[in-house]
């Protein structure tokens, strides 16, 4: 009856926020608690359930704000300017090499893993010429979806880090096997992003087109640059990537400690250490807010045992029909799975029961770790309203999410299959 009530959870939930009826934050807070109580749970026992889920993605939380603080800093001091300038330059007006040059240097600039950082800095860069251009958002919005999956598969993203903590693992293992799925990922991501810029370019054709990145900066954003601390930061951008890498500091502690060293830096005087605060405020809150109502959501499925039931009825179903196969529909399903579950009940509530049942069957159980990151909050997590940074993306891009999710669920999902397939081919996963 528990992955009864799991599912409508999960159902209610999705028609709600695809209806448009009310706010992601208030599903995922009310609709377990409200289902919960149904189900016969005590009051105190959902608070109980609710308040473990927080504590569960408090790390997470601290991480993003100070995460989100420290490359809004380096965006407003102007560290990726050089890059975006060359880019823009040789993008110009034609709209398959806008979408072309959008996948590339959101491909890059994710190489640290972070997906808030980029979706803000890749935006903040490409949105202006969209608009210029009369370009589709949607399309930016997708691109720049689709070119953070196969790169979220790095080792010291979070995703990555949950998958290696679950199976005790080291990136060798897991990562290194994947790297012919990865590359193929990138190609397929290249090619949807050509695909959808010529459609664009017989829509509107090439434009007289000409811009110069900064020529829309405010005065205020002109202020803040610091031309001459580029160096300088790109230092410390550098060594807090490689401390990541290392994992020498825990990333909640590194990501404190570097944020206001950064800020320091950049604006020694408080006033200006103010404004800053004061510029992204709202998105720091927006970005921690939702992931405090995931992890109430998450909490009371997990806690309540709806995670467990509803994994345990799933594997059942599979051992008994088709038990060779589970890697591979681990596999197919990781994607979608990220609509559905949060990356903490994913791989920490779902994926262990996976891994025993793979164990029971005689099955090399690193194979679902490699499954799981093909899709499973990698490819999925830009469309997934389980992730704040989803929300940041939209709305930076200003486009509706169920729009988003629409335009580009099907493509991402292609990503998934061809890295499976050729996952599959290279021995990454056995069938």
């Amino acid at each position: 009856m528990l992955a009864v009530y799991g599912v409508m959870i999960i159902i209610i939930f999705l028609l709600l926020i695809w209806s448009k009826k009310v706010s992601v934050m208030v599903a995922l807070v009310m609709i377990p608690v409200l289902v919960g109580l149904t189900a016969g749970f005590a009051v105190a026992d959902i608070g109980s359930f609710a308040l473990g889920g927080i504590r569960q993605v408090a790390p997470t939380a601290v991480m993003l704000m100070f995460a989100v603080l420290y490359f809004s800093v380096m965006l407003d001091s102007g560290l990726f300017d050089p890059v975006i300038k060359k880019v823009l330059q040789l993008v110009k007006g034609d709209p398959v090499k806008v979408a072309t040059g959008t996948a590339l240097l959101t491909m890059l600039v994710h190489l640290d893993g972070d997906g808030t950082a980029t979706f803000m800095i890749v935006i903040s860069a490409f949105l202006p010429v969209y608009q210029a251009l009369k370009m589709s958002k949607l399309v930016l919005a997708g691109i720049v979806a689709l070119s953070v999956g196969p790169v979220h598969l790095v080792p010291w993203s979070g995703t990555s880090a949950r998958a290696l903590s679950v199976f005790e693992a080291s990136s060798a293992e897991i990562f290194i096997p994947n790297l012919p799925a990865i590359a193929a990922g990138i190609l397929w991501v290249l090619f949807v992003a050509w695909y959808w810029g010529r459609a664009e370019k017989r829509r509107l054709g090439v434009a007289d087109f000409t811009y110069s990145f900064g020529e829309n900066f405010t005065p205020e954003e002109r202020r803040l640059r610091r031309p001459g601390l580029v160096g300088l930061n790109a230092i410390l951008t550098t060594a807090v990537i490689v401390l990541l890498t290392f994992e020498v500091v825990s990333s909640p502690v590194l990501f404190v400690l570097a944020s206001l060293l950064a800020l320091q830096i950049n604006y020694p005087r408080l006033q200006e250490q103010k404004q800053v605060l004061g510029r992204h405020g709202n998105n720091i809150f927006m970005v921690v807010s939702m992931i405090f109502a995931a992890g109430v959501f998450s909490g009371i499925l997990t806690g309540a045992g709806m995670i467990e039931a509803m994994a345990t009825s799933l594997i059942r179903v599979v051992k008994a029909e088709n038990s060779g196969l589970l890697v591979l529909f681990t596999a197919i399903t990781s994607m979608p799975a990220s609509i559905l579950f949060t990356p903490d009940a994913y791989y920490f509530g779902v994926l262990p029961i996976i891994r025993e049942s793979a164990s029971q069957l005689n099955i090399d159980t690193l194979q679902f770790g490699r499954a799981a990151l093909l899709g499973q909050m990698t490819v999925g997590f830009p469309l997934s309203p389980l992730t704040a940074s989803t929300f940041l993306l939209t709305g930076m891009a200003e486009v509706d999410l169920a729009d988003h999710q629409k335009h580009t669920f099907l493509w991402a999902w292609g990503t998934t299959l061809v890295m499976t397939l050729v996952a599959v081919l290279t021995g990454s996963i056995l069938l």
